[in-house]
């Protein structure tokens, strides 16, 4: 099967070579000449046999807007565009209504795995219509990890990017769990290994997950996190999912209190945001800021 991926990046570029190694077809545009395999989109487009497949991987926002609104002048009906990026939900619609009037499939597909993603695997979350989802089946089991888990065709357009909204909002409150739990360890006298009582809750307890593995990497490379400025960025999509929330009524106290505790983190430097950042870096490659000590 062949398909054109936009956007090589770090999630990008790994899941074209992992589409790859499952024996497809990739034609890859980056607007760094240096990791694209074409110069333009335009010249992605004429290398792809009719009907067409297209995977977006761009930011969210004005760059998959701009992206879709060029594919929209050089694809023909018949073509299907997927938007794998973490686009907010309601653009999702907009983009299939956009691209459904010259007889273009949309599909929106959230997608989990960050940096380890080549190896392992990505959760996919999918929305839109079954025919236009089926077609992509094949790249769909390219990419999911290995087993009967981590694909869903959750419903229509806008489904995949809203699941996978939730999923990070999710995120956001496990990482602060673990992130509070750590800095009243450190605060402790009698606990004089933090790092290696992290390192025991990896097996046989309830809290085991692979935040946890990644916490106990982290805390390997720098055992008490001094290198790090307790500072961390949100995606968008945690103040997305409160939003949603709110707007239906749904009590998210969790997850809204994970998002401000990240609001707090740029007011002062916080111990908790150094391991909501360390992790951040761990599973996803997400830049962190080191302390002026480690910058000098």
């Amino acid at each position: 099967m062949q398909i054109g991926l936009i956007g090589l990046g770090k999630m990008g570029g790994n899941m074209r070579e992992r589409i790859r190694r499952a024996g497809h077809t990739v034609i890859g545009y980056d607007r760094n000449p240096a990791v694209s395999d074409v110069g333009s989109l335009a010249e992605l487009v004429e290398g792809l046999e009719a009907p067409r497949l297209v995977w977006v991987m761009v930011p969210a926002g004005a760059p998959t807007q701009s992206t879709i609104d060029e594919l929209a002048g050089l694809l023909q009906s018949g073509d299907v565009v997927v938007d794998g990026g973490n686009s907010r939900w309601t653009d999702d619609e907009k983009h299939a209504e956009e691209l459904g009037a010259r007889g273009i499939g949309f599909v929106d597909a959230g997608v989990s795995g960050g940096v380890w993603g080549l190896e392992n695997g990505y959760a996919l979350m999918v929305g839109g219509d079954k025919e236009h989802v089926d077609r992509l089946q094949p790249i769909f089991e390219a990419l999911k990890p290995e087993g009967p888990y981590g694909y869903v065709h959750a419903g229509k357009v806008g489904a995949g990017h809203f699941s996978k909204m939730v999923h990070n909002g999710i995120e956001y409150a496990m990482m602060q769990a673990y992130a509070e739990g750590w800095e009243l360890l450190e605060k402790i006298d009698s606990v004089e290994n933090v790092r290696e009582v992290f390192r025991s809750w990896q097996q046989g307890t309830v809290i085991r997950s692979w935040l946890l593995d990644l916490a106990v990497d982290a805390l390997d490379q720098d055992e008490h996190l001094d290198r790090l400025r307790g500072y961390a960025q949100d995606s968008g999509e945690g103040r997305w999912t409160v939003e949603a929330a709110i707007s239906h009524a749904v009590p998210l106290p969790a997850i809204t209190a994970s998002l401000f505790a990240r609001f707090a983190s740029r007011q002062d430097d916080s111990p908790q945001m150094k391991m909501i950042a360390a992790l951040r870096n761990q599973f996803g490659g997400h830049a962190v800021e080191s302390t002026k000590e480690e910058k000098a």
